[in-house]
């Protein structure tokens, strides 16, 4: 027996209403939201797996953002790879009515007018842009990705095959230069060295000729052309032979010929080598190269205990953050016959080692693999990326610097004063052949440049080379066509599967976090049973008491 206070039926009642206001009140939110898990308490399993699943949906919002950024450079470049190929095609109809020998110099001289349109046409489409980045340049969005620059072409192949040049200055209209023997003995043909030549050059497309024109020797041997009046002047590295032209007949192709035309200077960044550096004992007697797919920077390191040969069985291990782990366990197997080794790297290189004074490679050797990389890659799915730029000097040409070029290694220098920098010459279309069946080449701004020249100075059989090249420059630009039409059917493919993996997050949220309305309203209609029930039966008790019977 125990006695029941006032109090304790006063606390009693409140603990009874609060319960049921509380349950009554928690179910009425579950309606306002219509979810049933509104806080981490109300089930903390199913919180941390909606909080997941929240997570998911945050990257697929990245990226379907990354997938309109790319859909975005994508569809620029196809307008304007579109638009290019048209371009070519008038180029081709120009070329085409200009080749035919009932054209005259006047006609051509027309005809170059809209040549050197579609010449700057090009050019601009070369720097198109999408929200203020250059889509040609590779990594250097910030600047345009070509240069318009004074170039050369010459019948003459030996004199830039063996000599570096570079061009100061600037002409709107195709300077023709022609050397004549100084002393006038050497006949027409005859090598004589550049020094000791005159030289006379053309501003109206061969039609007269100037001889203000001067050929001098600096200080350190090189040789300058001084052409006053067309704006330009011409130094090459060293002396040379030239053939020299007839001193009375300018038409005379026996000698040695230049036409100072326009072309443009790629200024971005390429993807077509990869660098190695070798580091620590004995490496420098051993010559390596890389080949193949790397997925960035990259080191080698060899794992043998002691000093082994090539041709032994060789342990290493690489890296792909410079050194932070390792991928170990890697192995060449012995050849006693070889004297090189190749190295399998990361899933698709290959490091080729081999002699070049020793074929011994020492414990803790190291070789950084640096490929030059020009793609800009955007995450569009969990595991897929996709390159929405392009290398602009493999589709358009152009002149560029191999960055790793050393002079009088791998080729001719051909420098820019206008920007301090080189450029290599692609012989391809700096030489020109007078003769039927001249070299073609896919490079679209020196073809373009050098049909604005032959139609300025009524070259005919260059404008027929320049047709073929023009019609391979085209399936070039076409191939980058459908290399861009394939990425972006692949992003409207990763779109629909981004739809689908969305909508799935959702549903799995859904079945989480979500409530059954049917459900719900019972219990609410039942809680609110409940608490008004709470209510009545309070009120009958607190009425009652003992002083209502005295």
């Amino acid at each position: 027996m125990f006695r029941v206070s006032q109090s304790m039926l006063y606390t009693q009642y409140l603990t009874g209403m609060n319960t049921s206001l509380s349950n009554l009140m928690e179910s009425n939110l579950q309606a306002q939201t219509q979810k049933r898990v509104n806080k981490p308490s109300d089930d903390p399993t199913a919180m941390a797996r909606i909080l997941d699943h929240r997570d998911t949906l945050h990257a697929f919002d990245q990226y379907k953002t990354n997938l309109d950024t790319a859909k975005g450079w994508l569809g620029q470049s196809d307008s304007t790879l579109m638009q290019v190929s048209t371009i070519i095609t008038r180029a081709k109809e120009l070329a085409q009515q200009a080749s035919t020998g009932t054209m005259s110099a006047d006609n051509r001289q027309q005809i170059s007018y809209e040549a050197r349109q579609l010449f700057n046409q090009l050019l601009e489409l070369g720097n198109s842009r999408y929200e203020d980045k250059s889509i040609y340049a590779g990594h250097k969005t910030d600047e345009n990705a070509f240069r318009e620059v004074l170039w050369m072409t010459t019948n003459d192949p030996s004199l830039t095959s063996s000599n570096s040049f570079k061009i100061d200055g600037f002409s709107k209209q195709t300077t023709l230069v022609q050397f004549t023997d100084a002393a006038g003995a050497a006949a027409p043909g005859s090598l004589v060295n550049m020094s000791a030549c005159n030289v006379r050059y053309s501003i109206d497309g061969g039609r007269t000729f100037l001889t203000d024109g001067s050929v001098s020797t600096d200080a350190n041997g090189r040789v300058i052309l001084a052409l006053p009046q067309s704006g330009a002047s011409v130094t090459f590295d060293h002396d040379a032979q030239v053939r020299a032209n007839s001193l009375t007949d300018p038409k005379d192709s026996s000698g040695s010929w230049l036409w100072l035309r326009p072309s443009a200077v790629y200024q971005g960044d390429d993807a077509d080598a990869i660098k190695v550096s070798a580091m620590g004992t004995g490496t420098q007697l051993v010559s390596a190269q890389a080949s193949g797919a790397f997925p960035g920077n990259t080191l080698v390191r060899i794992d043998n205990t002691s000093a082994v040969t090539m041709g032994q069985g060789i342990n290493y291990s690489f890296s792909l953050d410079n050194g932070l782990s390792w991928v170990t366990g890697n192995t060449v197997a012995a050849d006693i016959t070889s004297n090189s080794a190749m190295l399998n790297v990361a899933g698709g290189g290959v490091l080729t080692l081999t002699s070049n004074g020793s074929n011994l490679l020492q414990p803790g050797a190291q070789f950084l693999v640096r490929p030059r990389t020009a793609g800009i890659t955007l995450q569009v799915n969990i595991s897929e990326t996709v390159r929405i730029n392009d290398v602009g000097k493999d589709i358009f040409g152009g002149i560029y610097q191999d960055p790793d070029l050393v002079a009088g290694n791998g080729g001719a220098r051909l420098s820019l004063t206008s920007s301090n920098a080189s450029a290599v010459f692609d012989a391809t279309s700096t030489n020109f052949y007078a003769s039927n069946g001249g070299v073609i080449t896919k490079n679209l701004f020196e073809t373009m440049g050098n049909l604005v020249a032959f139609l300025e100075t009524n070259t005919q059989h260059g404008i027929q080379q320049c047709l073929e090249s023009l019609k391979a420059s085209q399936q070039q630009v076409l191939t980058s066509v459908a290399s861009v039409g394939g990425r972006e059917n692949r992003l409207n493919i990763t779109s629909n599967i981004l739809e689908n993996l969305k909508l799935n997050e959702n549903e799995r949220i859904s079945a989480e976090e979500d409530i059954d309305i049917g459900e719900l309203m019972t219990k609410l209609s039942q809680q609110q049973t409940v608490y008004q029930a709470v209510l009545k039966s309070s009120s009958m008790i607190m009425q009652m008491n003992l002083m209502q019977y005295i």
